[in-house]
C-alpha cells in the first residue's frame, strides 16, 4: 500500500480550524481509506471519491503523523503527484 501527503500546506480556515492544509492520497480508495483511518479521519471528509484527485485534506499536525506512519512526502505540483493522477485515470 502506498499512501502519499503532499506539501501544499496552503493557510485555509476550516470550520473551527485555522490551519495549514495538505492533501492525503494514495493509489487507490481503499488504501486511502484505511490510512485515514489510522490517522483518525472521518469518513465524511474525503473529498473528490471515485475519481483520479480522490484525498483527504490535511492539517500541518496530521501530515506529519501520516509520513511519521509511512506516506511517501510529494510535491504537491511535482512529477510524483502528477504521475499519480495519471495511474489513477
Amino acid at each position: 500500500m502506498t499512501v502519499y501527503v503532499d506539501d501544499m500546506r496552503m493557510p485555509a480556515r476550516v470550520g473551527r480550524f485555522n490551519a495549514r492544509w495538505s492533501h492525503l492520497l494514495a493509489d487507490t480508495d481503499e488504501e486511502l481509506h484505511a490510512f485515514a483511518d489510522q490517522l483518525g479521519l472521518r469518513r465524511s471528509w474525503h473529498q473528490k471519491p471515485g475519481t483520479a484527485i480522490s484525498h483527504y485534506d490535511v492539517t500541518d499536525t496530521k501530515r506529519e503523523l501520516a509520513i511519521r506512519l509511512g506516506a511517501v512526502p510529494i510535491n504537491y505540483m511535482g512529477e510524483q503527484s502528477r504521475a499519480l493522477i495519471r495511474r489513477k485515470r
